[in-house]
């Protein structure tokens, strides 16, 4: 057993002590994780939201995975909740402005890293596998783990994102496909 898995055990029988140091432990790549699924501005409410959902599920946490993949798995169910609240909200502000002969505002996403944008344009499922796998470095099968899906499915999801990330390239640099030979 490694060390966050025994300050998660002691946390679990209420060593306030062993709480915090599970999430100092963890807070990193929890906020990490929701900044590059979600957005940066977001990050600090959804970790906070994470920590809020795990430290209340800690008594119910099995050990059936690792901690980091239990602890990721609820952040991936935060930002699946937050996308899914926007997107209700951005279908209800349309239709409440089109209602309204009001035109949306237009406005661009303040974010502006290149990289963070070429990874939002990405579907959700395929984000996050790519990220799991490639930023934080874990494996096929913790990342299955966490977005409840077999590994061969994460395989495919990775792969596809590769593909989508290399063509979004491609068409920000202003290369063709015929260019790239495709």
């Amino acid at each position: 057993m490694n060390e966050i898995e025994q300050i998660a055990k002691a946390a679990r029988y209420g060593d306030s002590r062993a709480t915090e140091a599970l999430v100092r432990a963890s807070y990193a790549d929890v906020w990490r994780f929701c900044s590059l699924l979600v957005d940066r501005d977001t990050a600090d409410d959804l970790t906070q939201e994470t920590f809020a959902r795990a430290l209340r599920a800690l008594r119910r946490y099995r050990g059936d995975a690792s901690v980091r993949t239990w602890i990721l798995s609820i952040a991936r169910n935060v930002c699946a909740d937050e996308l899914r609240h926007r997107t209700r909200r951005r279908r209800r502000d349309h239709d409440l402005t089109a209602a309204a002969g009001v035109s949306p505002a237009t406005a661009p996403d303040p974010e502006t890293a290149a990289t963070m944008s070429l990874l939002g344009e990405l579907e959700p499922d395929r984000r996050a596998a790519f990220v799991l796998t490639q930023l934080f470095r874990l494996s096929y099968q913790e990342t299955a783990t966490i977005c409840g899906c077999p590994p061969g499915t994460i395989r495919s999801r990775v792969a596809r994102a590769r593909a989508e990330l290399i063509e979004l390239l491609d068409r920000a640099n202003g290369v063709s496909a015929s260019e790239t030979g495709d």
